[in-house]
Formats: structure tokens, C-alpha cells, sequence
């Protein structure tokens, strides 16, 4: 069918550039007729005569657009797969996100500061299982995550409640400063206590993953749950956010992924304010629920916490 479609296409080219031809040397006369490469009518002439070329041109950029589209719906089902076996993972590992932190004693070692990990909307910190294992690994010996209840209404509560457990992260270890990573809702928490209830007096650099620091069209306007509200565009927590934020101490990293089936458009992952050194890195062929434990983030995530260098604007992690 594309074949006998391209076909038409182009037969329907040349028959309107015929007629076009045809209709412009009658209405001109002879003389511009056939000195169609002199003055303005000559002009209009060949405006018209692409009519035989458009046909083809159009073909093959449709044909282009088409194979673009579906080579975006694969990677997008592979994704969607991907997030599906992920989540599936996730449901058993769960209950163990349940649980109390185990008690970190101080560490000697002070290569790194304290890590919090926070979690997204209904989540909780099993998300974090290979992230958490993979900093602890690399010399993160302070890593915690934190568990918020998905009872809470107000992007502003949970934010000072990461507050306060940032001080007691803060007094337990003796360090003056901490590093976050926070996953879709959690990166936005995290980022309301940095620019609007001076965390950024401690939080040296946070991550977030999949976050909509733009908004997102994919929650509904009329979703039950304020702090769902909270996160689609124009919303009043992010009109907040993207007012003012002199001298802002903290640093910035945002990782979006080109699939993020929860980020509607993708692009609302990024980071984008005139006072907030922010480096925004695209991840390409990942979802939203495989950014905390895909190998390839989870290896730039460590990268960013450790500060050592730029990093790539975008990764392949397909």
C-alpha cells in the first residue's frame, strides 16, 4: 500500500505542476510562457514547477517521518517492557522499603558526604536497592533513604520534613553539608527545600531523575491526590520554584530519558532556571520507573555526587 501510495503521490505532483505550468503561460502570455527564466512571472513559473519535484520530496519525507515514528514506538515499547519488569521486581522488593533504617555509625572515611536518597509518589526506598549497593561499593559509606508518606497532601510539608531529617543526617554524622538524589516526586521535594527554605545552605549538589520541574501533562487536572495537583504545569508549588533564587549554593544535575512515559513532554525532566547552576543530561532508551537502577545512570549518577568533572549531556543506556 505505501508503494502504490508514493505512487499517486507523485503522479498527483506532476499533474498539478502540469496544470499549474499550463494555467500560469496562458494567464501571462505567450511571451512569458516561454521566457520563464526572465522577471517576475518567470518567478511565479517556477514556484509552480516544483510541483513535479514536491510530490517525490514529500514522499520521502514522509517515508522518513514514518520509519522515525516507528523506530520511537519500539524504543518506547522496549522501555514500557523494560519499566513493566522493573515494576514487577520492585512489588517483591517493596515490603523490605518498609522497614527501619538500620543505624550508620560515623565513618572516618571522608572522601564523600552524606548521601539521602528520596523516593517518588507511592514509592519507597527499596527503589534505591541497586543505586544504594552501587555507592556503597564505590566509597559512599553514609548513604540513607528516606521513606515519606504518600498521605501527604503539600509538596511544602514533605519539604520540610526532608528538612528536618536532613539536620539529624547533619548532627549524626558530623558533616556540615549533604547530597541528594531524588526520584520523580522526590527530586521536586528535594528542590523546594534548596530554593525555598534555604536548604541550599546544605545540600551541596542534587540529583533528580525523571523529575517534572516543569510540570507534566500525564497527571490529570482533576486527580484526586493535591500533591499529584501539585505536579502539572502552572501549578502554584511550581510557579514558587520558578521565581527568584539568588545565589543558590547548591548544584544542579537533572537526568531526563527521551521514553520517560510519565513526562509529558519529556523534555519537562529538565532543569532549566536563570539562577541555578543546573546540568541537565539526556538518557536515551530507558523509562521512568529504570532510571534509579539502570548500570549506565546509576555509573553518572555516582559521577555527579563525586563532582570530578563535566558531565556528557547525554548517555546511551539502551
Amino acid at each position: 500500500m505505501a508503494g502504490q501510495s508514493s505512487g499517486a503521490e507523485q503522479g498527483a505532483g506532476k499533474t498539478v505542476g502540469k496544470a499549474a505550468g499550463k494555467s500560469s503561460g496562458r494567464a501571462a502570455g505567450k511571451g512569458s510562457g516561454k521566457g520563464s527564466g526572465h522577471g517576475p512571472r518567470a518567478g511565479a513559473d517556477r514556484e509552480e514547477a516544483p510541483g513535479e519535484g514536491s510530490g517525490k520530496g514529500s514522499d520521502g519525507a514522509g517515508a522518513g517521518s514514518t520509519g522515525s515514528r516507528l523506530w520511537h514506538g519500539v524504543g518506547l515499547a522496549r522501555a514500557t517492557a523494560m519499566d513493566l519488569a522493573l515494576l514487577a521486581g520492585h512489588l517483591v522488593l517493596y515490603p523490605t522499603g518498609m522497614l527501619p533504617e538500620r543505624d550508620q555509625a560515623r565513618e572516618a572515611v571522608r572522601a564523600h558526604p552524606p548521601v539521602l536518597l528520596l523516593h517518588g509518589f507511592v514509592d519507597n526506598r527499596s527503589t534505591f536497592a541497586v543505586l544504594r549497593r552501587s555507592l556503597h561499593q564505590h566509597g559512599w559509606p553514609q548513604v540513607q533513604a528516606l521513606n515519606y508518606s504518600p498521605l501527604i497532601g503539600d509538596i511544602r510539608t514533605a519539604a520540610e520534613l526532608l528538612g528536618r531529617h536532613v539536620e539529624e543526617i547533619c548532627a549524626h554524622t558530623g558533616r556540615r553539608r549533604v547530597d541528594i538524589v531524588g526520584h520523580s516526586l522526590g527530586g521536586l521535594i528535594a528542590r523546594y527545600y534548596v530554593q525555598c527554605l534555604g536548604g541550599d545552605l546544605r545540600i551541596r549538589t542534587l540529583v533528580t531523575l525523571g523529575t517534572p520541574h516543569a510540570g507534566t501533562r500525564a497527571v490529570p487536572a482533576l486527580a484526586p491526590h493535591p500533591i499529584i495537583r501539585q505536579m502539572r504545569p502552572g501549578s502554584d508549588v511550581l510557579a514558587e520554584l520558578a521565581g527568584p533564587a539568588p545565589k543558590c549554593r547548591t548544584r544542579f544535575v537533572a537526568f531526563w530519558s527521551d521514553l520517560d512515559q510519565l513526562m509529558i513532554p519529556v523534555e519537562a525532566a529538565c532543569l532549566i532556571h536563570p539562577d541555578l547552576p543546573a546540568e541537565n543530561v539526556k538518557v536515551s532508551g530507558v523509562g521512568h520507573l529504570a532510571l534509579p537502577v539502570h548500570g549506565t545512570v546509576v555509573t553518572e549518577i555516582r559521577r555527579a555526587l563525586a563532582g570530578t568533572g563535566p558531565l556528557r549531556p547525554a548517555i546511551e543506556a539502551a
